[in-house]
Order: C-alpha cells, then structure tokens, then sequence
C-alpha cells in the first residue's frame, strides 16, 4: 500500500464520514463511487469495503451528537431497524455477489439518479 492509496482512503474516510454525519449519508452514496473512481474497485469490492467500514459502530456517535444537541433519537426504532437492517444486508448481499459486476454498477446508478431527482424535485 502506497503513500497515494493511503491518502485516498483517508479521504473517502473523511468525506464519507462528514456525509453522513452532516446528511445521514455515507457509504453507498459517497465511499463506492470514489473506491470505483480512485482506487480502481469493481463494483462488488467496493460494497463489500463499504459494508466492512459501516459494520463498525462509528455512526453511534454522530446519532448521539444529534440526540445530545435536542434532536431525540427513539432508540427502541433504531434498535427495530438496526436488526432487521442487518437481516436485509444478508439477503441483498446474497444477491449482490450472484449478480454481474456491470449490471450491479448499473441498478447503484440507476437507483441513486432516481433518489436524487426525488430529493431534487420532492417537496
């Protein structure tokens, strides 16, 4: 590993964690396209790096920044999420690996231009 790639990951570490704890975004929207852009992954190595990095329990403390700063969080919902969170990412990840690298890379992208215009022209 060279000065150059760990200096990206470093970058994709802090955008992705500023991201997310500015916008609640992170991994998909913000660490898969820039491992695919700068660090050359396909489109499976990426998500499963970005699955690896969000498995550690880093959000805790951004969701507690906000619970702190009067925005209350019910942790009894996140907890109902979290769980079923993770059963979901076992069946998609089953998916994923079973899936041709290219047309993977192509619903990503189709499902973030969708999100976007949503977001984009949404009330």
């Amino acid at each position: 590993m060279n000065l150059t790639v760990v200096l990206s990951l470093i970058a994709i570490g802090l955008l992705a964690g500023i991201f997310s704890g500015f916008m609640g975004v992170g991994g998909g929207v913000v660490m898969i396209p820039l491992m695919i852009l700068f660090l050359g992954f396909n489109q499976h190595e990426a998500q499963g790096l970005s699955l690896a990095v969000l498995a550690i329990p880093v959000t805790l403390i951004a969701a507690y920044t906000y619970h702190t700063s009067g925005f209350p969080i019910d942790w009894k919902f996140a907890l109902i999420i979290a769980v079923f969170f993770v059963v979901g990412a076992l069946v998609g990840s089953k998916f994923a690996v079973k899936v041709d690298q290219n047309i993977l890379k192509k619903i990503f992208a189709v499902v973030l231009v969708i999100a976007a215009v949503k977001l984009f022209f949404g009330k």
